[in-house]
């Protein structure tokens, strides 16, 4: 409405808005939709959308949106009198740099000169906006002492984070997706059980570190033993071959269905390959406060050297994993003692939700924490 002002419309005379359905309508039939792209659980594919039609569209705060909104929006556009008046089908993004889908779509690709042709990527700062009230806002920024946010907000650097207790850099973390040279091995499940408060139920399969993710919704823990039974059936795996966490509702099924529990809390394992103790002859534990933060400095080490390969089911889910592995980060690094990551509820402050994907994955290490039995020949 601020730039119908500056362009002289008029409310009532060239356009009205209709406060109920959130259309504005114009004096010669236009009309402009507005439309809340908030992620709903319910309908994660925006089905929703589906039966518009649109001319075009445009997305303000797009790192703020989920990919797969955006994507049924591609798909709703280029359908309105585009070919009557010739109005090539277009969508426009506005973003602050982040590190989600608006990196890997436009930002990485722009950088490597490897964006597809028919998407461009423009780098606007604060500085090319004429308008006088830029320069309070620049100056606001500059005075705060979050360099991460005058990095991205005034210079617009997608690459800069000076936070040095995360445990994975960003890239490899991208490159968890693609690392397909990863060999097969030791076959298993890992499984994060919903607790109560809607969180998903994540499983994954696995061939040595080649892992595919899958997820449910919540649901009741019957339904969801018979979803991991029937995995464990068709790998041809025992039920020591299944780990679920047993901090949340999945202490169930480690009772009724004999699998083996993951536990957070729980002390960390002496690591196959650690020192000897001198005296009894056995493994030396590893200094963590539990067993959750060895197996996380583990796995930061593992996608550190490109030894994780995932599959996922969707683009949705590859975000989620890439936002949850951006937040995985040692606990109170200035301090003396063990080492330690951020706690579940910490990370579930900072995203909004629990990281079960990463919960998940991270549970793999404890199977290599705890090798196979050998039988040696001769």
């Amino acid at each position: 409405f601020k730039v119908f002002g500056e362009c002289g419309l008029k409310d009532k005379i060239h356009y009205n808005l209709n406060n109920q359905s959130n259309i504005i309508r114009f004096y010669n039939g236009s009309e402009i939709f507005l439309l809340d792209l908030a992620y709903a659980p319910s309908d994660p594919l925006y089905t929703w959308l589906g039966g518009y039609e649109f001319t075009g569209g445009a997305v303000d705060e797009s790192a703020e949106c989920h990919r797969s909104a955006i994507e049924t929006l591609t798909t709703r556009i280029g359908r309105k009198n585009n070919k009557k008046y010739g109005i090539r089908a277009k969508i426009l993004e506005t973003f602050n740099p982040a590190k989600n889908h608006v990196y890997t779509r436009y930002y990485q690709p722009w950088k490597n000169n490897t964006l597809p042709k028919e998407v461009k990527f423009v780098k606007a700062l604060p500085q090319d906006n004429p308008s006088p009230e830029v320069g309070p806002y620049v100056e606001r920024i500059l005075k705060s002492s979050d360099k991460n946010m005058v990095e991205r907000l005034i210079h617009g650097n997608f690459d800069y984070d000076d936070d040095p207790s995360r445990l994975m850099d960003f890239e490899k973390i991208i490159d968890i997706f693609g690392n397909n040279h990863v060999p097969p091995g030791r076959r298993c499940i890992t499984c994060d059980v919903a607790r109560l408060g809607g969180d998903k139920i994540v499983v994954i399969e696995w061939d040595g570190w080649r892992g595919k993710v899958k997820s449910h919704q919540k649901q009741t823990l019957d339904i969801t033993g018979t979803i991991v039974e029937g995995l464990r059936y068709n790998m041809k795996i025992g039920n020591s071959d299944v780990l679920v966490d047993e901090d949340g509702m999945g202490g169930g099924l480690v009772d009724f269905l004999k699998f083996k529990g993951f536990v957070n809390n729980a002390t960390p394992l002496p690591s196959p390959d650690g020192p000897l103790d001198q005296n009894t002859g056995k493994r030396i534990p590893e200094n963590y406060t539990n067993l959750k933060s060895q197996c996380y400095f583990r796995l930061s080490q593992r996608v550190q050297n490109n030894g994780l390969y995932l599959e996922v089911e969707d683009e949705h889910t590859r975000e989620l994993i890439i936002q949850e592995f951006s937040h995985v980060k040692q606990k109170n690094m200035d301090k003396d003692g063990k080492r330690a990551v951020l706690g579940k509820d910490e990370v579930k402050l900072l995203i909004g939700r629990s990281p079960d994907f990463a919960d998940a994955i991270m549970m793999r290490e404890w199977f290599d924490l705890k090798p196979q039995f050998k039988i040696l020949a001769g």
